[in-house]
């Protein structure tokens, strides 16, 4: 695990309780993701700030792999997933979720001339790239093993790079991730456009939610209070809109 970045310290200054959230790593635009002079920007480190700020606490992020999240949990290591990790059953019986702090569809991206549907017979033979231990893998992995040729991949990074590269002939991920890698140079030069939202299936979760250890009730009736004033409040919408074209609010 990478040292920890400083986010934001609340209104007791030294005294400020420290609450250690967990980002994966690797770059998740428009989501997260460290700057070459260590800042982190994104839709979540801004939230994180603003909900820091109203629970008066003092707030790091540290640098965890993605599937280290949990572990890293567990392990007391960081106090808080705040990671576009959607609640799913799977993922409740090790965790505790806060209520959820946005929500996104599932969708698929392909080169222009891939036909794409999602059916056995659309996806039969397929080459199709996903990124592990997420809900697509989950929704792949269930329905769809043994019908297309699916690739799992450590990072969505390198899903995008293999679909621009030909490697794969389309990718299951966040819709809004998605559409955030279709305005990069390399999406645009190949071709790649959003070929629509998969019909959406009980795999893929309650929304987006904060990972806490079931013993932190304390931690989460906070959190639960701080996200709720946050998604009534003017600075959800004017964070949103900084990086979205659409509402991305949960769904209550």
């Amino acid at each position: 695990m990478a040292g920890a970045a400083m986010l934001v310290a609340g209104a007791a200054g030294a005294q400020a309780e420290t609450l250690r959230f967990a980002i994966a790593a690797e770059p998740y635009p428009p989501f997260s993701q460290k700057q070459p002079d260590g800042r982190w920007t994104g839709f979540e480190p801004d939230l994180i700030q603003v909900l820091c700020t109203q629970m008066q606490a003092r707030c790091e992020i540290e640098e965890v792999a993605w599937d280290g999240l949990i572990p890293a949990l567990m392990a007391k290591k960081v106090d808080i997933i705040f990671n576009s990790m959607s609640v799913t059953e799977e993922r409740e019986r090790q965790i505790a979720f806060s209520r959820a702090y946005y929500d996104t569809p599932v969708a698929v991206a392909a080169p222009q001339a891939v036909d794409v549907a999602i059916t056995p017979e659309g996806l039969k033979g397929k080459v199709v790239g996903v990124q592990l231990s997420t809900v697509s893998s989950n929704y792949l992995k269930k329905y769809y093993e043994h019908i297309a040729d699916l690739r799992y991949y450590d990072t969505q990074d390198s899903v995008n790079a293999d679909l621009v590269a030909g490697r794969i002939d389309l990718m299951m991920a966040d819709g809004i991730a998605i559409s955030a890698f279709l305005k990069s140079p390399d999406a645009q030069a190949s071709g790649i456009e959003y070929k629509g939202e998969v019909p959406h299936d009980p795999l893929f979760g309650r929304g987006v939610a904060a990972g806490l250890r079931k013993d932190d009730q304390a931690l989460k009736a906070r959190l639960d209070e701080a996200i709720g004033t946050l998604l009534a409040s003017e600075d959800y919408k004017v964070i949103s809109a900084r990086y979205f074209d659409v509402s991305v609010a949960p769904r209550q």
